[in-house]
């Protein structure tokens, strides 16, 4: 190793960030980190301060001397940065909370990254994403974005695309999970590095193939063991995702596909039976927003406690499991040049053939010094093939509202996507939307002004 590495965490008082640290400290024969920096919000200071005494107290733990700063001022941190990760929620917890809840009582789907939940996270989250590389343009041009800010892939094509940041790489920890459950369902350690897997999609709207040692593809075995209710496995099966409900795919039609399909897909292909679940969440307030926030209260609760130095067990409660450490790997491989294959958003470069050639996917790759190397997929058969397509437009769309503040773009975005639906009651979602995230949308702020001055309000229910 060459060089003492600079590390800045944008998002650092999150609840993620213990595990971060143990990714950290985990290759500390990898990275030689001088200073991490934790950044954070001025209303997020609160926990930016728990979680970075902990964070201190973990390295002190590891017998390293690596520095820990905890600040909110994110220009001082990005000065000289070798690697940035973020892992922000601009709005916090509250503004998962209204984009759950406001779509429930519309009837539709509140989901953090799908349906007009998470064109909303994107629409709050590129204005910021964009500033970070502004000032990175500046104080630290040679630094790498790891962005595990959701929606992932929608944020890291922005960074590309609009902010012109190519030295970014988006992250996901589903991939990771599905690693492990294959190699389960095929009677191996979980943990092990046996099988080989190709993902190619988008984030959150992927699917992937599985071959084993011997070369021989056992996609469609996976499948059966899946999601075949006459398999064992699938009857014992635990669902794949905290935050996606177990609900089942109908097996005849991934049968058909052959193609193993991300937890998300559930939201659209099994759309009318995943609603049900999420509206009963909205009228019971068991949204996952909801939910998430009390076990973050439990778990700022422990991370107060001056004697914790580890990671607790709690933290794979919160969901998003192994999006940090995932996140250490890639810094450790561009840094060592180690070439390990992960799944990532980065760009398409004709990988997949049925998408743009500039857009950005989520896909296996080779992370080398110089980024993500992506594995060639070619195209999709034509039932994932249109789905695939439009999702991308959509997007593309969203990112158009998110940068200009576009009125018309923000309600096209609505209509292209599969789980807004078009109708009556698509511009009444919307306006409350905007009205309801008002200060976290200054992109917006004229058409908020004036969709007050109508009438228009938001009251939480």
């Amino acid at each position: 190793m060459s060089k003492k590495l600079k590390i800045v965490t944008i998002g650092g008082g999150s609840s993620y960030t213990p595990e971060l640290m143990e990714g950290f400290i985990n290759r500390q024969d990898k990275l030689d980190i001088s200073e991490l920096w934790l950044v954070d919000v001025e209303a997020g200071r609160e926990k930016l301060e728990i979680v970075g005494a902990m964070a201190q107290r973990m390295v002190k733990a590891a017998g390293l001397d690596w520095k820990v700063f905890l600040t909110t001022d994110r220009r001082e941190a990005l000065k000289d940065a070798d690697f940035v990760t973020t892992q922000f929620r601009v709005g916090q917890l509250e503004a998962r909370v209204k984009d759950e809840r406001i779509p429930g009582k519309y009837g539709l789907l509140g989901q953090e990254t799908n349906g007009a939940g998470g064109i909303f996270k994107a629409f709050r989250t590129i204005p910021v994403i964009l500033d970070i590389i502004k000032d990175m343009r500046e104080l630290a041009p040679q630094a790498w974005l790891i962005d595990f800010t959701n929606p992932a892939g929608i944020v890291t094509e922005a960074a590309i695309k609009v902010g012109g940041w190519e030295r970014t790489i988006g992250l996901c920890n589903i991939p990771v999970g599905a690693t492990k459950m294959n190699h389960e369902a095929m009677g191996y350690d979980k943990d092990a590095s046996i099988l080989f897997e190709k993902f190619a999609g988008l984030n959150h709207f992927h699917w992937h193939r599985v071959w084993d040692k011997d070369g021989s593809e056992v996609t469609s075995e996976l499948i059966n063991a899946f999601y075949n209710p006459e398999s064992e496995y699938a009857k014992s099966k635990q669902a794949e995702v905290a935050n996606i409900a177990n609900i089942n795919y109908s097996y005849e039609q991934l049968a058909d596909l052959g193609l193993l399909p991300c937890p998300y897909h559930r939201y659209y292909y099994v759309e009318r039976e995943m609603l049900a679940e999420n509206q009963q969440n909205y009228k019971d307030h068991k949204t996952r927003a909801e939910t998430v926030k009390a076990t973050e209260e439990e778990l700022f609760e422990l991370y107060k406690d001056p004697n914790l130095d580890y990671k607790p067990e709690q933290l794979t409660k919160r969901g998003g499991a192994h999006y940090s450490d995932a996140a250490c790997e890639i810094i450790s491989s561009i840094h060592n040049d180690s070439r390990t294959v992960m799944t990532v958003s980065t760009q398409n470069n004709g990988t997949v053939t049925d998408l743009p050639y500039d857009c950005v996917v989520e896909v296996t790759s080779v992370i080398t010094s110089h980024g993500a190397e992506p594995f060639n997929w070619g195209s999709f058969p034509p039932a994932a093939r249109g789905q695939l397509q439009l999702m991308k437009a959509m997007e593309e769309v969203v990112i158009e509202a998110a940068v200009s503040g576009d009125y018309n773009k923000a309600l096209q975005a609505f209509n292209i996507n599969p789980l807004v639906q078009s109708g009556i009651y698509t511009k009444d979602l919307l306006n409350e939307m905007l009205v309801a995230h008002k200060d976290h949308l200054p992109q917006f702020a004229d058409v908020i002004a004036k969709l007050e001055a109508e009438g228009v309000t938001y009251i939480p229910q």
